[in-house]
Order: C-alpha cells, then sequence, then structure tokens
C-alpha cells in the first residue's frame, strides 16, 4: 500500500505496457507501476501481461523494493462474471500488491474472495468529492484515485479516510474518466471497455446559431494539452496525496523511464536543472504541457486546439525556404540527426518533417535528399523538434540490460563482543527483517577496531545488488576485531536472504467461492413510458402527449420549480422527478439545494453526493452510475434502496439480457431513444471558443446565449450543453434507438422504458411520443418505428451500440 495520508513523500507509481516499461520504471525511481492483463483492463490496445506472466513480474518487483497493481479498471457484464472470478483468483494468489476496480460489482467480488487483498477505487468511478471517497472507502477500498478535475484546493478540502491517489503527468481525457461514451456512441467501441477511439483528439468546427465561428485554425477543440504537474508537486504533498500517478500504458519505455526519473528527482528534492527536467518532459511525450485543473480551471489555457498529436520541443519559426534547405529562427538547441516537423497550422493536411543532416551557419538546416517536400513548407511555419537520437539514447542507458542502477536503502544493526558471533541484523524499508551470525567469533583488536566508518565501509559495499546502505547502528562492546572475508560473506549472505524473502508472493486470504445468483423474481406489469426533457419549453408537448412520467434535466436549476408547478397545475395523475448535475465537486452545495427546492416527487441520482444528499428522498439510479452487472445492481437497491435503476449504456442487448436474467427485471429502466451524451467535460467550449474569460466569472454566458454545436469531420452536426456547474456534454446528433428489442426486454420483465429528448422541436417531440406508444402497445414492430421515423421526421436515428444483434 502507498504510504499513509500525511505522510512526508507520496508513492510514484509509474505505467508498464510490457517487461521493458517495468525495467525502465524500476530503474528510475518507481515505487510501484499499474499494468493491466489480456482481459478487463482500460488499455486493451497496450500490449499488456498475461495472468502466467504475474509470479515472475511480481517475483522481480518484490525483490527490488517496488509495489505491483493490476489494472482491473472496466466495467464488466454479468455473463463474464464468472471469468473475471478465474483472473481475480490468479492476482490475488501471486500476490499482487492490489487490483485498481472501476466496476463496483467487482469490488463486492473481490470482497467475497478476499477479505484483505487491497482494492483501490480507479479515476474511473469518477470520484470528486468527500462523499465520493466515502462511497470507495465503505465499498471495501484502500484508496482513492480522484479525477484528473479535481484541483489542489478541492483535494486539500477532502478529509479523506482512505489514502488518496491523483495523477501527475500524461495525457488528459478530455470528459471526465467513466462518463464518456464517445466511442460507443461513434463506433461501437467503449472507453468504459478499454477500447477508447480518442475521438477527443479529432478536429471539429463550431457552429453557432447555424453558422461556422471563425477561429484561425484552432480546430482541435476538445483535445487538451498534456498534464504536466511538475511544477505542482510540493503543492500536491502539502495537500495531503499519497500517490503521484504518470499515464501512459500505451507509451514507449523510453517515455517511462523518462517522466519517472524527472519526477523522481522532483520528489527527492534534487531535480536541479528545471530548464533541461521540462525539455526531457516535452521531448518523452508532448501535445503542450499545462497544469491542467490543478491550479483551478482556465479555459483558455488547457486547450489550445492547434493539434491533437505529439509534437515535442517548439524550435522557432521558418525565415526563409530554398530549394534544399530551411533557414529557422532558432529559440531552442537543435543538432544533427534530430527529427523535426514543419506546422503549417492544418495538421490535417498533411505536414512535412524529416532528421536533420547538417546545421549550417544561420540556423540553415539541411536533410538527406528527399526527405522533405521543400514547396510544402512555408515562411513563418512554426517548427517543433520531435525527436532527440542523443537523448534517447541516453535514457535506454538508464534500464537497458541486466544491471541495477536504482538502488534502495536498508538499515545495518551489527551487535557482538570479544569471544562471541558477530550478529548482522538487516531491515528493509517495507519492515522486513534478516538476521545472520558469523561462523567465527570476534577477537579483540590489535589495530585497528571495527568503528563504525569501517563498518560502514565493508557493509556499504552493495554494487550490483537493490540495496544502498541507510542507518548504520553499531552496538559492538568493547575493541574488537573480525576478518574482512568473514564479514564479506555475511553480507553476501544477507543480501542473498533478503532478496529470497522480498520475492515471497504476498499472503492474501482467498476464499474457496461458489459464484452466487441472485433468486430472479419480476413483476410482470403493463409498460410505462418515461420521458427525459432537457429544454423547459419541450415539457408542454410532452404533458399534451400524455406522459405522466417525466424527467426533467434542465440547464438553470431554478426551472426545475417552472416545471415542477406546471407539471401538476396540468392536472396530470403522475409524477415528474428531476435530475441534478452529472458531476458534483465541493462547493456546489448550491446546486443541490436550489435542485431540492423544486420539491419534485423525486430524484435522479447521478453521482456517490447525490446518494447522500437525497438520501431522505425518493430516488432512481441514473446510467451514470454504470450499472453494468447485477452485482452492482444488488449494491444501489439493497444499500440505498433507490427504486429503480438505469441500465448501464455500455451493454447492447446480449449483456441486457443476461443482466435481467441475473437480477429481477423490474429493478430496472432501459433507455430505448436517446441522443447519447458523449462527452461529458468540465472544460468549456462556450468559454474557450467564445469569450475570453478564464471562467463562468468572466466568459459572459455565451451558453445563455446561442445554441452551438460541434461539426466532426463527416459533417455531423453535435448539440453542445452547458448544466449549472459550467459542465458540457456533447450529444451525438444522430438519436439511436432501441425499439426493435423492446418485445424481447418485455419477455424478460422490463415494464419501464426511456425515451430522452436534447434539441427536439415540440412537433417531434409528440410524434416521437405517439410511435414509442404504438410500439408499447403492440401496434407497431420495433423495425417499422425505426424506419419510419427516420423517413418521416428526419431524426436520423439510428440502431445505437445497446441493442445490436448479437
Amino acid at each position: 500500500m502507498p504510504v499513509a495520508r500525511g505522510s512526508a513523500l507520496p508513492e510514484l507509481l509509474a505505467p508498464a505496457g510490457d517487461w521493458e516499461c517495468v525495467k525502465a520504471a524500476v530503474e528510475n525511481g518507481a515505487d510501484a507501476i499499474y499494468f493491466g492483463l489480456d482481459r478487463f483492463n482500460a488499455r486493451m490496445r497496450a500490449r499488456n501481461f498475461t495472468e502466467a506472466d504475474l509470479p515472475e513480474l511480481m517475483a522481480f518487483l518484490h525483490r527490488r523494493g517496488v509495489r505491483g497493481y493490476v489494472t482491473f479498471n472496466t466495467l464488466v457484464f454479468s455473463n463474464e462474471l464468472d471469468e473475471a472470478g478465474q483472473f481475480l483468483r490468479s492476482i490475488i494468489a501471486a500476490g499482487v500488491d492490489a487490483a485498481i476496480v472501476q466496476d463496483i460489482g467487482i469490488c463486492r467480488l473481490i470482497r467475497q474472495l478476499s477479505p484483505d487483498f487491497p482494492i483501490h477505487a480507479s479515476t474511473q468511478m469518477t470520484i470528486s468529492s468527500q462523499h465520493g471517497v466515502e462511497f470507495a472507502r465503505d465499498l471495501g477500498c484502500e484508496l482513492a484515485v480522484l479525477a484528473r478535475e479535481c484541483s489542489i484546493r478541492e483535494i486539500g478540502e477532502i478529509q479523506s479516510p482512505i489514502p488518496l491517489e491523483v495523477f501527475v503527468h500524461g495525457a488528459l481525457c478530455v470528459a471526465y474518466s467513466g462518463q464518456c461514451l464517445t466511442s460507443e456512441s461513434l463506433g461501437g467501441r467503449s472507453a468504459n471497455r478499454g477500447e477508447c477511439a480518442q475521438a477527443c483528439r479529432m478536429p471539429y468546427d463550431l457552429i453557432s446559431d447555424g453558422k461556422q465561428v471563425e477561429l484561425e485554425g484552432r480546430q482541435y477543440l476538445l483535445s487538451p494539452q498534456d498534464l504536466a504537474g511538475l511544477d505542482v508537486v510540493p503543492d500536491l504533498v502539502k495537500a495531503g496525496v499519497n500517490s503521484l500517478k504518470i499515464e501512459g500504458r500505451l507509451k514507449a519505455p523510453e517515455y517511462v523511464a523518462s517522466i519517472t526519473r524527472v519526477y523522481r528527482q522532483a520528489l527527492d528534492q534534487c531535480l536541479e536543472d528545471g530548464k533541461a527536467a521540462r525539455y526531457e518532459l516535452e521531448m518523452a511525450f508532448s501535445r503542450g504541457l499545462h497544469t491542467g485543473w490543478f491550479r483551478g480551471i482556465d479555459n483558455q489555457k488547457l486547450v489550445h486546439a492547434r493539434f491533437g498529436k505529439k509534437r515535442g520541443v517548439f524550435l522557432g519559426t521558418v525565415k526563409r525556404v530554398e530549394r534544399d534547405s530551411v533557414t529557422v529562427d532558432l529559440k531552442s538547441e537543435l543538432k544533427a540527426g534530430d527529427g523535426i516537423v514543419f506546422d503549417n497550422g492544418r495538421p490535417g493536411e498533411g505536414e512535412e518533417g524529416g532528421r536533420v543532416f547538417k546545421l549550417l551557419a544561420g540556423n540553415r538546416v539541411t536533410f538527406m535528399k528527399g526527405a522533405v517536400k521543400f514547396d510544402r513548407v512555408n515562411v513563418g511555419d512554426r517548427v517543433w523538434k520531435t525527436d532527440d537520437p542523443e537523448l534517447n539514447k541516453r535514457i535506454r542507458q538508464t534500464f537497458e540490460g541486466d544491471k541495477i542502477r536504482h538502488q534502495r536503502p536498508i538499515d545495518v544493526e551489527v551487535h557482538g563482543a570479544v569471544g562471541q558471533p558477530m550478529t548482522v541484523i538487516v531491515r528493509d524499508e517495507s519492515g522486513r527483517v534478516v538476521q545472520q551470525d558469523s561462523e567465527m567469533n570476534l577477537v579483540a583488536a590489535e589495530k585497528r577496531p571495527l568503528a563504525t566508518d569501517r563498518l560502514r565501509d565493508q557493509f556499504g559495499r552493495l554494487g550490483g545488488t537493490p540495496f544502498q546502505l541507510g542507518g548504520l547502528k553499531n552496538d559492538l562492546v568493547g575493541e574488537c576485531m573480525l576478518p574482512a572475508s568473514e564479514m564479506n560473506r555475511l553480507r553476501r549472505e544477507l543480501v542473498d536472504r533478503l532478496e529470497e524473502l522480498r520475492s515471497r508472493p504476498l499472503r492474501w486470504q482467498l476464499n474457496d467461492l461458489t459464484a452466487r445468483r441472485t433468486p430472479v423474481s419480476s413483476t410482470r406489469t403493463e409498460p410505462q413510458l418515461i420521458v427525459q426533457i432537457r429544454e423547459l419549453a419541450q415539457l408542454e408537448p410532452v404533458l399534451q402527449s400524455g406522459v405522466t412520467q417525466i424527467y426533467t434535466d434542465l440547464e438553470f436549476p431554478k426551472q426545475n420549480r417552472d416545471a415542477v408547478r406546471q407539471f401538476r397545475e396540468s392536472g396530470v395523475s403522475g409524477e415528474i422527478f428531476v435530475a441534478p448535475p452529472r458531476i458534483f465537486k465541493p462547493g456546489e452545495e448550491w446546486i443541490l439545494k436550489q435542485v431540492r427546492s423544486c420539491e419534485a416527487d423525486g430524484y435522479l441520482v447521478r453521482n456517490f453526493d447525490h446518494l447522500k444528499y437525497f438520501a431522505d428522498d425518493r430516488r432512481r439510479g441514473d446510467f451514470s452510475l454504470n450499472v453494468a452487472n447485477h452485482l452492482t445492481a444488488e449494491y444501489f437497491k439493497e444499500r440505498f434502496d433507490l427504486e429503480y435503476l438505469t441500465a448501464s449504456y455500455d451493454l447492447n442487448n446480449v449483456q441486457l439480457e443476461a443482466l435481467m436474467k441475473a437480477a429481477p427485471a423490474d429493478w430496472f429502466e432501459v433507455t430505448i431513444h436517446q441522443h447519447m451524451p458523449m462527452f461529458h467535460m468540465e472544460h468549456c467550449v462556450f468559454c474557450a471558443f467564445m469569450s475570453e474569460g478564464k471562467d463562468y466569472r468572466d466568459c459572459g454566458r455565451p451558453c445563455e446565449k446561442h445554441d452551438v454545436k460541434l461539426r466532426d469531420r463527416v459533417g455531423l452536426e453535435h448539440p453542445l450543453k452547458a448544466d449549472a456547474g459550467c459542465r458540457n456534454t456533447v450529444y451525438n446528433a444522430r438519436a439511436q434507438t432501441g425499439a426493435e428489442s423492446v418485445a424481447r426486454l418485455r419477455e424478460l420483465g422490463v415494464s419501464r422504458f426511456r425515451i430522452e429528448f436534447v434539441n427536439e422541436s415540440a412537433e417531434e417531440i409528440r410524434k416521437t411520443i405517439g410511435r414509442y406508444r404504438a410500439l408499447l402497445k403492440g401496434e407497431i414492430f420495433g423495425t417499422q418505428l425505426w424506419q419510419e421515423l427516420k423517413l418521416q421526421n428526419q431524426l436520423g436515428v439510428t440502431r445505437g451500440q445497446q441493442f445490436v444483434d448479437g
């Protein structure tokens, strides 16, 4: 486990996608590494390890004094829990130090398998507050990884009962982890299943009130700069953070080595050259470096929007272009062999670049013949250094081969007196102890007794081992002497025994558990249609359509009072529930107070704070709770008594059927029509690109004045909405339907079906509700509904991933 909260120095946690990355991390000072197996982890594109690798990997790490955490940080479906249980058994038996977990059901499964195996709550759990940390603790987690969007001030305000971990360096997801449905919505690949397609790194046009906003070449509107928390490491330590995590399980070993080394030096306060460190960070991988949200929200700096891929170090601009060379106004060092790229401000069109052949007088740069098409390079183009072979060579030398470079301290005690053996006791930093007696007794010293400095010299000869001498305590009585050869033998045996002791697998309790299945019994009732609106003006056509179950998800909390009043004045005999914003952070209690003041019939719970705040109210769980299996469903139903749960949007029809067979189907609502909420972001596009402000205090609130969409590369215009916390959601331009699966869901016992609107007109709303009513009555088939809406209303309805066949 990481050091306890409040200890002086946090753990440094590095990523490892393969064995070479493991060695790169270990030799450059990582205290722990995290890695994935070939299933159930959020980086399925990494090479990853297998169950068979675990014993050797953990023995190597522990011998070197490094902890190893397995990433089990995806949602797991009910029909996968048996396989997940076998994976977990292998992980626990191999002596892994902890599992990093997203799925609440998996946390419960681990606790059934082992009462003491450590669980770390993944950042995919979207923990951003005190109650989120307490939820993780109550679930059995021993550490919580906070959302990247938390500032240092907010972190400091969390009175955490368990250690906290934050990402300190690497790629920033623009959306809250665990709340991004973009890859699934656009391509049938789920980020919650380790298959992120990185749609945030693509170019988009900004459309306001039907017209494109000219942004002077800025198109990468959702691509944040990379996180670099080097400058705020002391502040994170003061805030009580226990573990600093480096992102990058898809990165090369050179990246792992370089970033780990820089942050190791920063933590050990031996970082002598900040400029050189920043150069190394930029060359390792950089889309631009920024402190992210650590210093609070600054929408003008987080996303520069000029490119979405690696750049490196900025060299300067092109001054002159000749037939076989360019002259650059250099701002940084350049040398032969370096790789450079010319940035013309249009990265989507392809860019020229190559490796420098010679750097001539006047900063004239030449390349190998044919490497660069000079007619595509222009005066004023920005120039970036993308590769430094000399630096790469130095970095590789830190971990290549079998040489041990990073050593960890051991403390030595020496006891004895004349006529007795020398007893040597060695302790490592984790508290492991070995003891050994000399084979011959100490004798009286005639000339040079064993003073402390001689003992330190003798037992400090630890080259080629994972250890270096820390403290030495000399408890010899009198002036004693022992041959150097005997002390050498003692030292070697002690080191061998300590290495062997450290390499033994940790022994966690492991129960012989048969998978438990909840007895399933559902009450078959008439189907109900629930309609969710996101604009107050949509309420009237919904009421006119005779809908009696309504959810409101409105940008302005005060509007909920108007919605509730209008609903009750309509005389409809039904219920209206209100959805608070999906994310909660410290200081936003006022939003929840405004939501509750509307006195709705109940509230749609979307995060851990809602569970606590609305504890005395009627509550239903929304999709953002990520209920993907029956163990998760049971936890929310039994512990929090939620009336209904919305099935996770990650489930296709097969996985949804598995859930309904493993838990009572009448626990659930299924969303059968929606514009998928793709990106849910702290990043405010309105503020960043339609104002000059940093945040809500000086942005002028363009979100209240304009209808804004993001147009992607294929021409689809995705609606952009802000909520009361100024968080943005990008909704899929195309509505998707599960109409074709309704008949089967009815057979399974599902009776509650939800349709959600974003920006539909009154006429579209009435028509859509009418067709779904007909579907639930059995008057039309699902295929007919899908085809009719597509052809008649031009809603662009598609068969979404949630209900694809197979």
